[in-house]
């Protein structure tokens, strides 16, 4: 892992006195007599300012031209291709369109997929299991923003499937998308599952993502226990309704969150966030950005599903279900010097600090910077414009 304290000699002036500005950071950090906790997070936060500004500048040097398209970077030539020849296909219920379901649409594009296929679909209930598999990269759910379409479904990790044993929580999915360069614009992802407070097997997923360069536009996803199992993969979620109870946003991912809507409907005390980094160098992480959080219940902002558990709230409205903790550490105080917890400029009754645990921190203009944009994700080489 690259260090703040790694020197290049090509930067410019402006950059190297970033640098030594990143430096000093990390020196401070490093002389810190205070708590173990204090200086890896110090160590991490340096590694993230800088590993951001070195990021920047080396998209800015290394981006091409598209053939044709003056001025326009592309990094992806994969993804630009798909663009280029792009499709689309119709789904309606009432045999209008050239598919009735979602899963005939999908099942008529041909494996390894190398154009982006866009499925129109109409509104109304699609009571219906769907996977979008690795071989199918390129596809788009795009949906009426008047009255998006509702995929539903109510399976459970206890549900019994093939083969006589459970679906677990992997499979119990409504949607699952394997696939990488999935995009959804206006659809409403549902799992109608109900949680009961105590009991096993319940997990409910309403969405799966396990693509990366996935993006989510408009869309609701809708559920009680862990609803959207952010899997794994660089994620991008803009301007979505996200509802559930317990861990309700879960999983590896690498993902920004930007003005999301995220809705507690917990009948106790429940989480948020579960985000499962496993070790000190897996690059993932949420990222929460000018979002809000209500509902009912109490709700901590995350709590550590993997030793590592990293997430960022930022610019976010916070209603009084945030519990005054804020976090969790899952029961075991050893995550507490190894999970990264921040919060940046947050407002509300849910954001007041003062019964904050103390291996939660409130972050500095700088240490901030580097999830305030899509650049989190890599979104400037393979976000779409729409």
């Amino acid at each position: 892992m690259h260090t703040a304290c790694t020197m290049s000699s090509s930067l410019s002036p402006t950059q190297m006195l970033l640098l030594l500005l990143s430096l000093c950071i990390c020196k401070i950090s490093l002389a810190s007599s205070s708590s173990s906790e204090d200086d890896a997070f110090r160590r991490w936060v340096s590694w993230n300012v800088e590993n951001y500004r070195r990021e920047t500048s080396s998209n800015a040097m290394l981006t091409a031209q598209a053939p044709g398209i003056p001025g326009k970077k592309v990094v992806d030539w994969k993804l630009w291709k798909a663009e280029m020849s792009k499709i689309r296909k119709t789904v309606s219920q009432d045999g209008t369109g050239d598919y009735r379901t979602v899963s005939e649409a999908l099942n008529s594009i041909p494996a390894f997929n190398t154009r982006r296929v866009i499925l129109v679909v109409k509104p109304g209930i699609y009571r219906e299991k769907i996977n979008v598999p690795r071989q199918m990269s390129f596809v788009t759910f795009l949906g009426d923003s008047t009255s998006p379409p509702t995929i539903t479904g109510n399976d459970t990790a206890s549900v019994t499937g093939r083969g006589g044993t459970p679906l677990k929580t992997f499979q119990s999915a409504t949607v699952a998308v394997d696939a990488d360069y999935f995009v959804a614009i206006n659809v409403k992802f549902e799992n109608t599952a109900p949680h009961e407070v105590g009991s096993l097997g319940e997990q409910a997923v309403a969405l799966r993502i396990s693509g990366t360069k996935a993006a989510f536009y408009n869309c609701s996803f809708i559920g009680n226990q862990d609803t959207l199992y952010d899997h794994k993969g660089l994620h991008y979620f803009n301007n979505c309704f996200i509802q559930g109870s317990v861990d309700f946003i879960f999983g590896y991912g690498r993902s920004l969150y930007e003005n999301c809507h995220l809705n507690s409907v917990t009948k106790k005390v429940a989480s948020l966030t579960a985000q499962k980094r496993t070790n000190a160098s897996l690059a993932s992480g949420f990222s929460f950005k000018n979002s809000t959080i209500t509902g009912s219940g109490l709700l901590y902002l995350g709590r550590a599903w993997g030793d590592y558990s990293r997430v960022i709230f930022s610019y976010t409205f916070m209603d009084r279900v945030v519990a005054p903790q804020g976090w969790s550490d899952w029961g075991d105080p050893k995550r507490d010097a190894r999970v990264y917890y921040g919060e940046y400029k947050c407002s509300g009754p849910g954001a007041n600090t003062t019964g904050r645990v103390p291996w939660a921190t409130m972050l500095t203009d700088e240490e901030a910077q580097p999830f305030l944009g899509t650049y989190y994700i890599e979104g400037d080489t393979w976000l779409p414009s729409l």
